[in-house]
This record gives structure tokens, sequence and C-alpha cells, in this order.
């Protein structure tokens, strides 16, 4: 029996509003309009061009939350992960255990400022046009549309509202009294836990998963990938791509060149990493302050 899980969705209160140009992408047959369908997106290296919360990290240490060491060092951790190219237990430990202490005491009102100023700083730019078509497509047909991500649901949000998107399904954190308190809300929403979340919210929705859609880079989302009537593998790693291949899934590469190297490592692994990063200069913050 499936284990349940708690899924958080945020909705846009103004409805589907944002436009943008139209950008060079091969044709394709528009999604029919159809209430029971909706679309979900990830957002590292499908959406966007590296690690949500990497970004967030850069942007946390332009306003001397901690140290560009303390970024260097994460950045090296990033190239370890991705030339071992897989995750282990481990790691997923390690990513929960960081995001422990990356949020406890954090104001949520401060999260979600930075996530805003963050993301037009250094996010926004990186927004795949492609991807951000495809998704227009889909909003265009009358359809829904939803990030589904490892990094915070609070980042989740912000990139969802900037992008006219109905919602984000992401990482959450326990919060008491307008803070976090250290404990997520279940785990890391990675792996099987995304299309564990999207059944739910299909359940909720009224949605037939058999009409929707899902786009992905990552071999970690073959789970929610399976769980859709289409599959659509955006940018994809090496073994996304076989598995494409073997069951007929478009592909869609809105990289430079053939094997373009992603900014980002598997998602969760550099969730924990940023994760230690951050609150390594969080805590060099206090010392500063206390000083």
């Amino acid at each position: 029996m499936a284990r349940s899980r708690k899924v958080t969705v945020s909705t846009d209160a103004d409805g589907h509003t944002a436009g943008w140009a139209e950008t060079a992408l091969a044709p394709v047959t528009p999604p029919a309009p159809d209430p029971a369908a909706a679309a979900f997106f990830d957002v590292d290296n499908t959406m966007m061009q590296g690690a949500s919360i990497y970004w967030f990290a850069r942007g946390l240490a332009a306003r001397n939350y901690f140290t560009t060491a303390d970024l260097a060092r994460f950045a090296w951790q990033q190239l370890r992960f991705r030339l071992l190219a897989r995750e282990h237990a481990g790691d997923m430990s390690q990513a929960k255990d960081a995001a422990l202490a990356f949020v406890e005491g954090w104001r949520v009102d401060d999260v979600e400022r930075l996530s805003e100023e963050i993301f037009d700083e250094l996010m926004a730019p990186r927004i795949w046009a492609g991807t951000r078509q495809l998704a227009q497509r889909h909003l265009d047909a009358g359809q829904r549309v939803w990030l589904v991500s490892a990094a915070p649901v609070e980042i989740g949000r912000v990139i969802a509202t900037r992008l006219g998107l109905t919602g984000a399904i992401g990482t959450v954190a326990e919060v008491r009294a307008g803070a976090y308190t250290g404990r997520l809300v279940g785990d890391l929403m990675h792996g099987p836990a995304k299309a564990e979340a999207v059944t739910q919210l299909a359940a909720v929705e009224g949605l037939d998963l058999s009409r929707c859609a899902a786009y992905s880079d990552s071999a970690n989302d073959l789970p929610l990938l399976c769980s859709v009537g289409r599959a659509v593998a955006v940018n994809p790693d090496g073994t996304l791509l076989r598995a494409a291949r073997q069951h007929g899934w478009e592909v869609r590469d809105f990289r430079t060149g053939r094997r373009a190297v992603k900014i980002a490592v598997p998602s969760t692994a550099a969730a924990g990493l940023v994760a230690g990063a951050v609150t390594a200069g969080l805590a060099l913050q206090r010392r500063r302050r206390a000083g």
C-alpha cells in the first residue's frame, strides 16, 4: 500500500496572465483542450539551466550570507557528483540532514522575499525559452501547469508565479509561528515521491493522468514520466535518453552542443550540498554579528 504524503500546491491568484515572445521551436502538435489534462515540469535543467537551489545560494553569497569560498567548495562537490553520474542512499541522507540545518530559524517571509529577488537577478535569464514555450502551449490549451521539484516549495512557488504557471510542488519544511522549525514535512520531493505527489494531486484536482504530460531531464524522474500519458525528455541525461528511445517518448534538447555540460548535479545531492554551505555561512554571519 502506498504511503500517504502531504501535497503542497501554490496557485497564482491572478490566473495564467504571463506571456512572452515566441522563440524558435520545432513544430509539435499542440495539446488539445481538456479539463482533465495537465502538465508537470521538473525545474532543474528542465525548466531552467542549472539547479535552482544553486542559484539561490549564489544570490545569498552576493548578499554576504556566506563566503565565495563556500560557494566554490559547493561547485567542486557538484562536479564530483556529476562525474559520478549517480546518487547513493548516503547522498539522500546528507541532503535531508543539511536541509534541516538550512531552514532552521529562518522566517518564511524572508525566504520568499529573497527567492523573488534572486529569481529576478539570477534565475530568470536561465529559463530555457523552449521549455517555457512548451509550458505556455499547455496554458493556451486551457490546461494547468505545475512545477514539480526537489527544491524548497517556496522557490518553486516563486518560479511558477513569475512564469504564470498554476503552482508548484516541492520539498516542504515545517513552519511554526512564521519560522522554519528545521524539520521537513515528509521527505525530499525526489524520484518516486514526485510520482506519488502528482498522483495525489490528480485525485484532488480531478485530473486523468493518462491525459497528462510530464517533462524532465533526469532518469531520477522515470517514475513520474511513467505515470502519465505523455512523457517528454527535455535536455535528457544519458540514462533518460536511452529510456526515451525505448519507450518512444518525445525528446527535446535546448542545450548548445550534443553533450552540453549541465550546471546542476542530481538535484537532491545538490540541495544537500548547498544547504551545508549556506548553513556554514549563516554560522559565520552569526559570529560576525556576535563579535
